[in-house]
């Protein structure tokens, strides 16, 4: 009996202790929460971020403060997210950043799968294969390219890049198509390569992308997901172009510290899912040309592993290393 209340006394005095260990997440956030994008004011990341901080920040009931942290193709603001024990950091992230990049820097400074958790898969787009206005379009273009195979070029924003990588995929999925890469240091220059003729080819998101076709500067050739998508309308998948089991697109998603308590991840998943359902910031990120998706965090591990497999088969291909 005597040990029986010796027991009781014990676990009556933990449960205060419990209790105050649970009120910061219970409570979270008690400060101003930091969102890291790993690009410069302007970029899609960073376009996404911005819309998503005010509403969320309604949500939380505290500011949210983008912070640009540019470099490495995102991931020193990634790597910066991993390492922040303040409980009030959070990132924007693209697919690179938590699906390639292990494979692609030997040296890289976080792991995603330890030290990053995924919060919620943002928005998404399908890239569009452009080309310059003169050059055909539909099955003719990629007829054609299969027979120019080496003499044509695409660029890319980089090696590793998904307009990179994305363009390898077509090159694994369809026979005779081998144009050379040709990496350009920022979108700008590679449009400016496209539209001067000077490579055949590019991968790009709709926002970029489409304003020039509009304008009648770059022809539209295809989508790399498996359907059509409103962001480009009237632009065929290539799948149907004869570009067999192809499906890739490019996104943003939210991550925190793998550290942040379970309860804060899921307060901060539940009221970004509600934000994005909200008309004003969906109808700005169609706008921006993104498809707005708000997804669970199992539901973004999910993709992550699947894009992964994909993408990672194509690196290893190529046997690519960044550093």
């Amino acid at each position: 009996m005597q040990r029986r209340s010796l027991l009781l006394a014990a676990l009556a005095a933990a449960a205060p202790r419990a209790q105050a260990a649970d009120a910061p997440a219970a409570s979270w956030p008690v400060q101003p929460v930091k969102l890291m994008v790993g690009f410069p004011g302007g970029s899609s990341p960073d376009l996404t971020a911005r819309a998503l901080a005010e509403p969320l920040a309604a949500a939380l009931g505290q500011p949210v403060i983008v912070e640009n942290k540019p470099g490495a193709g995102g991931n020193i603001a990634a790597a910066q997210v991993a390492r922040a024990a303040d409980g009030h950091t959070l990132g924007i992230a693209i697919n690179g950043n938590l699906t390639t990049a292990p494979l692609l820097y030997r040296k890289l400074a976080y792991n995603p799968a330890k030290d990053l958790a995924p919060i919620s898969l943002l928005t998404t787009a399908p890239a569009v294969l452009v080309a310059p206005a003169g050059l055909p379009g539909g099955k003719e273009f990629l007829q054609k390219a299969r027979q120019e195979g080496e003499r044509w070029n695409y660029g890319s924003v980089g090696a590793g890049s998904i307009a990179h990588l994305g363009v390898e995929l077509i090159k694994a999925r369809l026979p005779g198509f081998n144009p050379l890469h040709v990496p350009y240091n920022g979108q700008p220059a590679v449009i400016t390569a496209l539209i001067g003729g000077q490579i055949q080819m590019g991968l790009m998101a709709p926002g970029v992308a489409m304003p020039h076709v509009a304008e009648g500067r770059l022809r539209a050739i295809g989508l790399t997901t498996a359907s059509r998508s409103p962001l480009a309308p009237g632009v065929p998948a290539l799948a149907e172009l004869g570009v067999p089991d192809y499906d890739l697109q490019v996104w943003n998603a939210l991550i925190a510290p793998a550290g942040l308590p379970a309860a804060a991840r899921q307060k901060l998943a539940q009221a970004v899912a509600a934000v994005m359902q909200a008309q004003p910031l969906r109808q700005r990120l169609l706008a921006l040309g993104w498809q707005p998706v708000g997804s669970s965090p199992e539901e973004l591990r999910q993709h992550i592993g699947k894009e992964a497999e994909a993408l990672g088969q194509i690196v290893r291909t190529l046997g690519l290393r960044l550093d």
